[in-house]
């Protein structure tokens, strides 16, 4: 007895992610890693909890650090378009998109959000904008209404038009962010690598006890493995180490 195979096109409510892996495809992608000692900012977060009653988010403390760091290099806050005349635009802001595990039309879906101006953008204001996309309803939220629409765009022409905009260096801060945050620390994940689209790409693993050296003594502290992809098309390897040491010296300071 054969087993029946189902062949069908893919699932509307990916179709974003197969037209982002489309235009991505230039990218020159290298990697680095780092540990982040986590202790500070896990003491941040109980305090807060305890006095405000919000617990924030690993990742909108990546967020806000990536952001200020980012605005002292703002050739890794920048963005590259074409291949026989190349562009690169230099954004005087920067936003940040984050990934996020959500089910839109009854299917598990990646979609992202992009949180402005976190070069200014107090940590409040960063932990309000995850909780309101988190909480909310993803087939009714604003922030996925383009999505939705090329869900609904017959096939070939949502993919021209999300190309059309990914070309757009002007539009593209709006849609990708001009870095990107993405994190499967909720899981066994100590570590991975990720390309969002973005000259810069943070991938955020679980935090987990580990053995680390104080004051030359062995100890345990929470240590989360940071990841960073670089474009190599606009930055080089030299300022990409910059750019993830400035986060995690941020994180381990916070």
């Amino acid at each position: 007895m054969t087993a029946h195979i189902e062949v069908a096109p893919p699932y509307r409510e990916r179709r974003h992610t197969l037209f982002f892996l489309e235009v991505i495809r230039d990218f020159s992608p290298v990697f680095l890693d780092t540990e982040v000692d986590m202790s500070r900012v896990l003491a941040h977060r109980a305090a807060a909890e305890e006095r405000e009653g919000v617990r924030y988010a690993v990742t909108a403390y990546v967020l806000h650090a990536a952001g200020r760091v980012l605005a002292k290099h703002p050739e890794a806050n920048a963005a590259i378009q074409g291949r026989l005349r190349p562009r690169v635009a230099r954004y005087p802001f920067v936003s940040g998109k984050l990934t996020l595990d959500r089910t839109l039309g009854g299917r598990r879906v990646v979609l992202g959000t992009v949180v402005p101006n976190l070069h200014e953008a107090a940590l409040s204001d960063i932990q309000a904008h995850l909780a309101r996309v988190r909480d909310g309803d993803p087939e009714r939220l604003p922030d996925f209404a383009g999505v939705r629409r090329l869900h609904r765009a017959p096939w070939a022409l949502g993919r021209s038009r999300f190309r059309k905009a990914a070309r757009s260096l002007a539009l593209r801060p709006h849609l990708t962010g001009t870095f990107a945050v993405t994190s499967l620390g909720h899981r066994a994940v100590d570590a991975f690598h990720s390309v969002g689209g973005t000259t810069t790409t943070f991938g955020v693993g679980r935090i987990a006890d580990r053995v680390v050296v104080r004051d030359g003594a062995p100890a345990v502290a929470p240590v989360m493995r940071l990841s960073l992809s670089f474009d190599h098309r606009v930055i080089d390897g030299a300022e990409a180490a910059d750019v993830l040491t400035e986060v995690r010296e941020a994180l381990e300071n916070q």
